[in-house]
């Protein structure tokens, strides 16, 4: 199991770079620009490829191997990392980053998507029943470690380091990550997809939610993060607004939160190896969660009155930083429990399939529907989770901007108040399957 363990962290690790550098570093650098929060949070645009992930799961799932698919697209990215070190924006720009910047922002996101298939295919495969509470604690671990380096490191770093500099540690990064996927033993044993005479069709839709308790999961982790992913975009944000600087948002929400969160992670990583149930552990951590954004919002209400401040030196200073501290603590819980509970309804899925595919039949003309197996569909099932759980914190991560110069911080809270409360109703609703 080490063996595993050791190769899938050293992966998730690098996967997180490109959400760390777009969740950490690039919002604080827009709004230090002067940009509004709406445009600071349609910046979040650049994660599409993320919801595009069912597209080419398929593909990952029947097209080569798992290894082969990890060592091409991490190696893209260091590609496109040597790219972004070649073109650094200009200092003196205040309309925000270069398209070109943005449209290679943009393919980081599309190589790190396709990598996550192939990463996710590996880990659905590679791990036992037995396993998914240690095997989801270091996907979770590694991904925030790898984020909080390229979020919060490199907003430690940038005063200090040039942009070309930075980008050419990721890529080198990046390039020595396509080595270990490449020459990793336990990857190395997976097998080699075998050669079929048909081409294997594509699970419909109907057949992946038919996996017994994937309605109620799909669901779930479709709204789950809501409340706090809306909270946590812009709260950094406001602090900015009142005293905070952007390198002491890079060091406590960068680093030190994520180490909140690693901790969190590895609790819950903890909790479940002691046979804790997904379920239960999800309930008091969302109750402590909530209390936590209560907390939240009642700050920036204060924050409002005459005099008050988050510079250096006060004391609602580090009741801020405080909470967001505890925030990613329980954001990591919340992670592990929820990503075990979406890998064990991907293993009660069939490991084939019977989907429906189009083709012409020698003896006839016209076209006629026959049967065919789709003999991964697991990884697919995984990627339709994943790509759901993506796509709530990507709407409200965009929104929250919107919502926030159109209502108001505090009406804006409220409302994230309320998402939050809704999971805890949820998982009175989960079926037994998951239990």
């Amino acid at each position: 199991m080490h063996g595993k363990l050791l190769s899938l962290a050293g992966l998730y690790l690098v996967q997180g770079l490109p959400y760390g550098l777009q969740s950490g570093l690039l919002p604080i650098l827009l709004r230090a620009r002067g940009l509004s929060l709406t445009r600071v949070s349609l910046a979040k645009g650049l994660y599409a490829p993320w919801l595009f992930k069912l597209a080419w799961a398929p593909l990952v799932d029947r097209r080569g191997s798992p290894r082969a698919w990890l060592t091409l697209s991490t190696a893209s990215l260091g590609l496109v990392c040597g790219l972004l070190a070649a073109l650094p924006p200009s200092q003196t720009d205040q309309d925000g980053l270069p398209a070109t910047v943005m449209g290679l922002l943009l393919l980081l996101n599309l190589g790190a998507a396709v990598q996550d298939v192939a990463l996710d295919t590996l880990a659905v495969q590679l791990l036992n029943p037995a396993e998914l509470g240690p095997g989801n604690t270091v996907q979770v671990v590694a991904y925030k470690l790898g984020a909080a380096l390229a979020g919060g490191g490199l907003l430690v770093l940038l005063p200090t380091l040039s942009w070309p500099l930075l980008f050419l540690l990721l890529a080198a990064t990046y390039w020595l990550a396509a080595a270990l996927a490449w020459t990793a033993p336990a990857l190395q044993r997976m097998p080699w997809p075998p050669p079929s005479e048909h081409t294997p069709g594509t699970p419909h839709l109907q057949d992946l939610l038919a996996a017994p308790g994937t309605l109620w999961t799909a669901g779930f982790v479709l709204t789950y993060k809501l409340g706090e992913q809306g909270a946590g975009s812009l709260f950094p944000l406001l602090l900015l607004d009142h005293g905070a600087s952007a390198p002491d948002l890079g060091l406590w929400n960068g680093l030190g939160a994520v180490a909140c969160s690693v901790t969190g992670s590895s609790l819950g990583g903890a909790l479940l190896a002691r046979h804790w149930q997904p379920l239960s552990l999800l309930r008091s951590a969302f109750g402590l969660r909530l209390g936590g954004l209560a907390c939240q919002t009642a700050l920036l209400l204060h924050l409002d009155t005459p005099g008050a401040s988050v510079g250096p030196g006060t004391l609602l200073r580090g009741v801020a930083l405080l909470s967001l501290c505890l925030q990613h603590f329980l954001g990591g819980l919340v992670t592990t429990a929820t990503f075990t509970v979406m890998m064990h309804c991907s293993q009660l899925a069939p490991r084939a399939l019977q989907v429906r595919v189009c083709g012409r039949d020698t003896q006839e003309l016209g076209r006629l529907e026959a049967l065919t197996t789709h003999p991964h569909p697991q990884a697919t099932h995984y990627s339709l989770l994943a790509t759901l759980e993506l796509l709530g914190k990507l709407l409200m991560g965009a929104l929250a901007g919107v919502l926030a110069d159109s209502l108001g911080p505090h009406p804006c809270f409220t409302v994230f108040l309320i998402l939050a409360a809704l999971p805890l109703l949820d998982l009175g609703l989960a079926p037994s399957t998951l239990a």
